[in-house]
């Protein structure tokens, strides 16, 4: 089984690291909103509600004789962020939280799903991936080269970010870029362009018809990515195919459900959601659908909005689960973006399987339980990580 390894689309040591990290940092900041749906209400609250709220006007009184008469000068905007703060940890639900700007806007940005640019990803200089139909992939940018100057200006002493920084600094204009190849320097003109943030990966296992299809996270264009990636494989007349949710934290709601659609009949149920005062079914109402064998890949780290995925294949459409048991998010956040560009976010429901089940902090488990084995040196460093899950996906489907 060890000799397939080499050519199957199995995670790098350090690959593994780098999303790990990221995955943590997305997690802490968000760390229950990886499933929700945007909230923006109108309160219609007037003058007579705050009159006869007894509890608003004392929250009122003290805010006001603070502000008034505090020996020392006060920064209104902190100390309402500490109470906003206060009344959602008051809340006990760790899904629950106030994010100030600066975490709203990451994690903004990281859902959103696009952005402007060549369509490159770098690491010391090197060209790591070239996404396929970006500016960068059309000039003729190839993984392995190596950047040597941007606009004119060599990077040779810039550290990775100097590099990328550099190339945003000229987003809007066409960037000139040279770089190393085969001992040869190639300079190279490319414009920037409206671009989908990568959060899907496929190809055709070597030597087989079956399809692979990695989803990193749910993002706003992940279904438009996923759909996309679903016609080329079926172009390739794949027979099966094996949906990699490992490492992925979730994202939006709506994504998930859009997801779905594209796998699951008509009809078919993709989760259901209880609130306080409601219970509705979701339905796949579109008249896309896949009929091949398939088998999802979980992990750990596979939480909320690809539990959904995950479940939905498994109980609508009768994927096989081939890993280790999930993470286990049930609930659903709403959130509330405030003027100063912060955001409160609280637990208002849960959701349920196909089948009725909610698998908040339970997980779900897989059909076959596999898991990685990790290579390790006689200091103990791991030096390799063999993809026994995947292999065990492959063999499902031969």
């Amino acid at each position: 089984m060890k000799s397939e390894v080499k050519n199957l689309p199995t995670f790098k040591f350090g690959t593994i690291i780098i999303i790990m990290i990221i995955t943590a940092i997305i997690s802490g900041l968000t760390a229950g909103i990886i499933v929700y749906t945007s909230y923006n209400k109108n309160t219609g609250i007037n003058y007579n509600n705050v009159n006869n709220d007894s509890a608003l006007k004392q929250f009122l009184e003290v805010y006001s004789s603070i502000t008034e008469d505090y020996y020392e000068d006060i920064n209104k905007t902190e100390m309402l962020e500490a109470a906003i703060d206060a009344m959602l940890k008051y809340l006990d639900d760790k899904y629950t939280s106030y994010l100030n700007s600066s975490q709203t806007s990451y994690l903004n940005e990281s859902l959103k799903g696009e952005y402007e640019g060549i369509g490159v990803m770098i690491m010391d200089h090197n060209i790591t991936d070239v996404f396929v139909n970006s500016p960068a992939y059309t000039a003729g940018l190839q993984v392995g080269d190596v950047i040597k100057s941007v606009n004119g200006i060599n990077v040779d002493s810039f550290s990775s970010e100097e590099i990328v920084k550099k190339i945003q600094n000229s987003i809007g204009s066409t960037i000139e870029i040279s770089v190393l190849r085969d001992n040869q320097e190639i300079p190279f003109e490319i414009s920037t362009a409206k671009l989908y943030v990568p959060a899907v990966k496929s190809k055709v296992i070597d030597n087989s018809s079956i399809g692979y299809l990695r989803l990193s996270t749910f993002s706003s264009t992940v279904s438009n990515q996923t759909e996309d990636a679903l016609k080329e494989l079926h172009n390739k007349q794949i027979t099966g195919l094996i949906i990699d949710l490992r490492l992925n934290a979730g994202g939006y709601l709506d994504s998930a459900e859009k997801v779905s659609n594209l796998f699951l009949d008509k009809g078919k149920v993709i989760y259901s959601l209880e609130t306080k005062n409601n219970k509705k079914v979701v339905k796949d109402n579109t008249s896309a659908n896949t009929t091949y064998p398939i088998v999802v890949l979980i992990d750990e780290n596979t939480a909320s909005a690809a539990e959904i995925l995950a479940a939905a294949m498994k109980e609508s459409y009768g994927a096989t689960l081939v890993g280790v048991k999930s993470y286990g998010k049930g609930k659903v956040q709403q959130v509330i973006s405030l003027i100063d560009g912060s955001m409160a976010k609280y637990t208002t429901g849960k959701w349920f399987t196909p089948n009725g089940e909610n698998i908040d902090k339970v997980g779900l488990k897989p059909d076959y339980v596999v898991e990685l084995e990790i290579v390790k040196d006689e200091d103990g460093k791991v030096v390799n990580i063999i993809d026994t899950q995947l292999n065990k996906a492959i063999d499902l489907l031969r």
